[in-house]
């Protein structure tokens, strides 16, 4: 049975009720970027503790739904590659809040999301697990081409070098812990099981940057209110909103779907934050913005 012929079979009501909770998630996410600008504290101890404070929410979904310990007992093997996740989601976290932090909520998120695919075209071509298309080299272009009208042209709106290089390197955390756990969902194995494991286990990783940095924040009403805000809502319950989606909603549309990420977060930061693009930076987020379209646009079928 094709995809089309799968999405068919399903009521019109539930596939309507999965795209809304794909939506629904990709706006919870685009909000990390603004309520983390109303935290002074370090950005990495905010990652921190959002992964910590997520990853034990998806770690306890985990261990209700039954499937890891399955997980945990394929072997050392599984084993490594999950800690490879944990450590590679860890990297997409505290990377992108730094990059937040230095050059605006729009542009950060909007460098995060657009480069993701193109860190996850390019180790799917040297993990050979995909070929590169001509739609996946004319994003490519367009993503590039953004990012250095965004470091060109935003200079005096505050976008810095730095903070495009920690965004990318947020985006290429991000497809490369994506590209793990796929691998082990696609397997077989447990999606809230793979998910629970990996964010649990950076949590633990960065476990000592909150026991090392200055954590006062966190005893204050504003400061717990946000880490249980971006742990629970934004990253629990945004992926278990997502997950759920995907039971009713095509990949392909549930990719698109989750454009709304960007949208949001470039909306906050230019209407509730105050943040000031030139026309140049403007371009470069369009630009990007549509490469992202052009790679996540189901193909015509024949």
């Amino acid at each position: 049975m094709t995809i089309s012929e799968v999405s068919s079979a399903v009521p019109v009501r539930q596939r309507r009720g999965g795209s809304a909770d794909i939506v629904l998630a990709a706006a919870l996410w685009g909000t990390t970027g603004t309520v983390r600008s109303f935290i002074h504290a370090d950005p990495i101890a905010v990652g921190a503790a959002r992964l910590l404070i997520g990853g034990a929410f998806l770690f306890a979904v985990a261990l209700r739904g039954g499937g890891l310990r399955p997980l945990l007992a394929r072997g050392t093997r599984t084993r490594l590659l999950l800690l490879l996740g944990a450590a590679l989601a860890a990297v997409y976290q505290t990377a992108f809040f730094s990059a937040v932090a230095r050059t605006g909520v729009a542009t950060g998120t909007v460098v995060t999301i657009g480069s993701g695919p193109v860190f996850a075209g390019l180790l799917s071509r040297l993990l050979r697990m995909g070929t590169l298309t001509p739609r996946w080299l004319l994003s490519t272009a367009g993503a590039v081409a953004g990012c250095a009208a965004l470091t060109l042209g935003g200079q005096a709106a505050g976008v810095e070098p730095v903070g495009i290089a920690l965004a990318l390197l947020s985006g290429c955390g991000y497809a490369a812990y994506a590209t793990v756990a796929s691998f082990l969902i696609t397997r077989g194995d447990d999606s809230r099981a793979v998910l629970g494991a990996l964010f649990g286990g950076s949590g633990v990783l960065l476990l000592p940057v909150l026991l090392v940095s200055d954590s006062g924040w966190l005893l204050t009403r504003p400061g717990a209110a946000a880490a249980l805000y971006l742990g629970v809502i934004t990253t629990g319950v945004g992926y278990l909103l997502y997950g759920r989606g995907l039971r009713t909603t095509p990949v392909a549309a549930a990719t698109t779907l989750t454009l709304a990420e960007p949208a949001v977060a470039a909306v906050l930061g230019l209407v509730v934050l105050g943040e000031h693009l030139g026309a140049i930076a403007l371009t470069g987020l369009a630009l990007l913005a549509a490469s992202l379209v052009i790679l996540t646009l189901p193909a015509r079928s024949r």
